[in-house]
């Protein structure tokens, strides 16, 4: 039996429609709380994990999310593979609210953020050049290919701290950039998912053309919820037909990011970080 699809929800999609067997997981990780206990069940006979990344009633900052938590819960419930759903806003023409971005490439403009599952004792440096899981993103690619709506197949999502919109200026300058959508969140979720091991895609759900767009008002939040609701219902369509494209076994590279990754002694790793990492690294501490 395969392992369960990870699901992180984001703006607008705190639950999974069709999930049967739904149960309520709470997960005690060495980094802490998670977001808000997952959802664990099936749909079409294979079982998913869904996560609401800012709590169910949509109670956590971008920079308030404890990601290393939340990704450390998913592999500590056999997860091997994460789609994360993000709203986003759009950085150029061609990409308009309602459209699906599938991002092959992130940019980290966050500041205030923890990022790796590693340190006090223990150094790693995973690969990272393409933070994205080809083989997952194609699948998703697929399942999106099949479903009404606009598709953007790679790009590149420039994470921002927030929790304030860009201004004007900061609008053009990521334009000058070439980045193709914005968010707050992405970028540390694909950072401790690779040193997880695990595969991580992102579906980019565009709400808006951020301010840079002269014709367009400035984003509000009252126009990013009026297309949420649609983006939502979307997003679950791709998840679903995701769900039951997957193949059985993995065979990317992610599964053995940490191969060669770690170069502290073992024999100079503390105690109390085997224990930490154990549920990230396995064996790969001995």
């Amino acid at each position: 039996m395969s392992a369960p699809l990870g699901v992180i929800g984001g703006s607008g999609l705190y639950s999974m429609a069709g999930l049967e067997r739904a149960d309520e997981v709470r997960v005690d990780t060495p980094f802490g709380e998670p977001s808000d206990a997952y959802i664990k069940g099936v749909i079409g006979g294979r079982t998913i994990v869904f996560l609401a990344r800012h709590g169910r009633g949509h109670r956590l900052l971008p920079t308030e999310l404890n990601f290393r938590a939340n990704i450390a819960g998913f592999k500590m419930l056999g997860v091997e593979r994460l789609v994360s759903v993000s709203a986003v806003g759009s950085m150029k023409e061609n990409l308009h609210p309602l459209d699906v971005v599938l991002p092959d490439q992130f940019i980290d403009w966050t500041r205030r953020r923890v990022s790796t599952f590693f340190g006090d004792g223990v150094v790693a440096h995973v690969s990272f050049a393409d933070p994205v899981c080809a083989e997952l993103r194609g699948v998703v690619r697929g399942a999106a290919e099949g479903v009404k709506v606009r598709l953007h197949d790679g790009g590149t999502y420039l994470c921002i701290e927030g929790p304030q919109f860009s201004t004007r200026a900061e609008s053009h300058l990521y334009r000058s950039w070439n980045v193709d959508v914005i968010g707050m969140t992405n970028a540390q979720e694909a950072r401790l998912a690779r040193e997880a091991e695990m595969c991580y895609a992102t579906m980019a759900m565009v709400t808006d053309f951020d301010c840079w767009k002269e014709d367009e008002g400035a984003v509000t939040v009252e126009e990013i919820v009026a297309r949420l609701h649609d983006n939502a219902r979307n997003a679950e369509t791709i998840v679903t037909r995701t769900l039951a494209s997957l193949p059985e076994k993995r065979t990317c590279p992610c599964g053995s990011a940490l191969a060669m990754a770690i170069l502290t002694e073992r024999a100079r790793i503390p105690a109390e970080a085997k224990k930490r990492l154990r549920p990230i690294a396995g064996t790969r501490l001995d």
